[in-house]
């Protein structure tokens, strides 16, 4: 699409790239998965990166509504690359998606310093893309040349060696980045063998040339397509057989190729993935561990937060490091040749035996997905403040392996991000139903009265039903003073809102919620679903119970525990 060029780096600018480099690499994903030969062909580089970036595109675009909600012109840059390195760790899949989210965040820690200017010129792009390529390169346990880190560095170099604005900073990366990728079969001989270049390369090269285009209007002249003629490279039709690898770098040495070694082949049969609230402290303890445990270790992060990958046969050892180390979520495990086995989620049917129906849910705690998963659902884990992006939603879709999927997001502000991953789905030959659920106590009212054995049309419209049927509130404690419903609330005062709306202002955490059941009761009901987070007291589901056994007859109450949700209490009438 045209673009209007951007002679400074500012957050206009970022904007931009990350849309552009969304669209890069979902037109070049496919391809890109299938040149992904090192270290095991597992074929999914091109996918973590798309989904990667969208993560990353999605908490700039917040920024950007955050912004013109409160009538502000702009973020300023630190702002909009803060969010794009934030949004790139928290949503990073795969050794392409860690180590890329590694170099946004190495821009980031440029661009965003204190004392760093308003908007960057071609001194600070070149300076951002330096300490990009060296804090990936460290975040790397064993970096193997030919590899995405190679690109990088050249990037960077090119970028050093230019003079001028911004545009010609990138393009001068660009082109640095494009000649080392078609070095990459001569530093890896499997690449040579099967006459392809780097995928994680490829698609930062993909990247990069969404950054030359931010600048200039114009994407690079002389891309060729993916997997095409890179000095007598060949492009494979598709993903190659899972194969060990044995390269340069010393034995189990794996740095970013896309995947990690397959099971039976002599290398780690899983890898594993997670977000980590620790220290730095912890942490380096953590990749000692890690590094002992397997191989492909790149730990990526800082300030309290990180993302873990590696590659192992021992996971729960894995996890249980993470453990130890501080408190590790979105733990995702893969095991090589048999397809993601989510922590979270329903286990995986078999290949080739692909399930009638499934259900796939967005669940906003730990607690809550074992409770759907319990019940047959797939689920996909959305923290605090990190809500999931639609290529999450469609891999779970494609986890569930099923011909007809009901889809339940949970989340008033999701409806619209479910609605496209459900299109991309049905683009695949999946029939998808997508019911809008606000809460998840809507999604549970729903998940309860599902049946597999009727008719996909009618079990969508029972769910529909008890769903629609199910009033839901939750109470949270305010964090700063704000015009309300029901007036002014000032930081720390415990909030309950129904239906999304505040309705109830108090300072006792059970007092306000007894005061929310009246009002929802007040309506009629025949059972209550309390989900306590971790924050509440134990006791206050015993209060509640009490207050509504002895306030109303022949309602039921059911408690769950939700874990991290965000919310103190979530709370369900139907």
């Amino acid at each position: 699409m045209a673009q209007v060029p951007q002679t400074f780096f500012d957050a206009l600018a970022v904007r931009s790239w990350c849309g552009l480099a969304l669209e890069a690499l979902g037109r070049a994903r496919e391809e890109i998965d299938a040149i992904n030969v090192y270290p095991v062909a597992d074929g999914d580089t091109g996918t973590n990166l798309y989904l990667t970036v969208e993560s990353a595109t999605a908490a700039v675009e917040a920024v950007f509504a955050g912004h013109e909600a409160g009538g502000d012109r702009r973020p300023a840059l630190a702002d909009a690359v803060r969010a794009m390195a934030h949004g790139a760790l928290i949503g990073a899949r795969g050794n392409s998606g860690t180590i890329l989210a590694q170099l946004l965040r190495g821009m980031a820690q440029v661009l965003a310093a204190d004392g760093a200017p308003a908007h960057a010129d071609g001194e600070g792009l070149r300076t951002a893309l330096r300490h990009a390529a060296d804090s990936a390169r460290q975040a790397v346990a064993h970096p193997v040349e030919g590899t995405v880190l190679t690109v990088a560095a050249a990037a960077a170099e090119a970028a050093g060696r230019a003079d001028g604005d911004c545009g010609e900073v990138a393009r001068a990366a660009y082109e640095g980045a494009r000649a080392a990728l078609a070095e990459t079969p001569a530093r890896l001989a499997v690449l040579r063998r099967a006459g392809v270049v780097d995928a994680g390369g490829r698609g930062l090269v993909a990247v990069l040339a969404a950054l030359v285009e931010t600048f200039t209007g114009e994407a690079p002249r002389g891309m060729p397509a993916v997997g095409g003629p890179w000095r007598g490279s060949i492009r494979v039709a598709g993903p190659v057989p899972h194969a060990r690898v044995e390269e340069t770098g010393g034995p189990g040495a794996c740095a970013e190729g896309g995947a990690a070694p397959g099971p039976g082949a002599g290398g780690p049969a899983f890898e594993v993935i997670y977000l980590l609230e620790a220290g730095d402290a912890a942490v380096a303890r953590l990749r000692d561990r890690l590094d002992a445990l397997g191989d492909s270790l790149v730990v990526v992060g800082g300030d309290g937060l990180w993302n873990v990958h590696v590659h192992v046969d021992d996971a729960g050892a894995a996890v249980e490091a993470g453990v130890e180390a501080g408190r590790p979520y979105r733990i995702r495990i893969t095991h090589f040749g048999v397809g993601d086995a989510h922590t979270t989620g329903a286990e995986p049917a078999a290949p080739g035996e692909r399930a009638q129906r499934a259900v796939v849910a967005v669940v906003p705690g730990e607690g809550l997905a074992g409770l759907y998963a319990e019940a047959g659902a797939t689920t996909v884990l959305a923290r605090p403040g990190e809500p999931p992006a639609s290529g999450e939603l469609v891999q779970a879709v494609r986890r569930a392996h099923a011909r007809e999927v009901v889809l339940l997001p949970n989340d008033a502000d999701l409806r619209h991000t479910a609605a496209a991953a459900a299109e991309q789905v049905r683009a695949e030959g999946v029939r998808v139903a997508l019911i809008p659920t606000r809460s998840a106590v809507q999604g549970i009212a729903a998940l309860a009265v599902h049946e597999p054995e009727r008719r996909f049309d009618e079990d969508v419209v029972s769910m529909t039903s008890a769903a629609g049927a199910t009033r839901y509130a939750e109470v949270t404690v305010a964090e700063h003073q704000s015009w309300t419903m029901a007036g002014i609330c000032q930081a720390g005062d415990v909030l309950g809102l129904v239906d999304g709306d505040v309705a109830v202002i108090g300072q006792d955490l059970t007092a306000t919620a007894e005061a929310v059941l009246d009002r929802m009761l007040a309506a009629g009901g025949e059972l209550v679903t309390l989900v306590l987070g971790d924050d509440a007291p134990e006791s206050v589901a015993a209060r509640l119970e009490t207050h509504v056994r002895e306030g109303y007859l022949a309602v039921d109450t059911v408690v769950c525990h939700g874990g991290r949700q965000g919310a103190l209490l979530l709370i369900g009438v139907e």
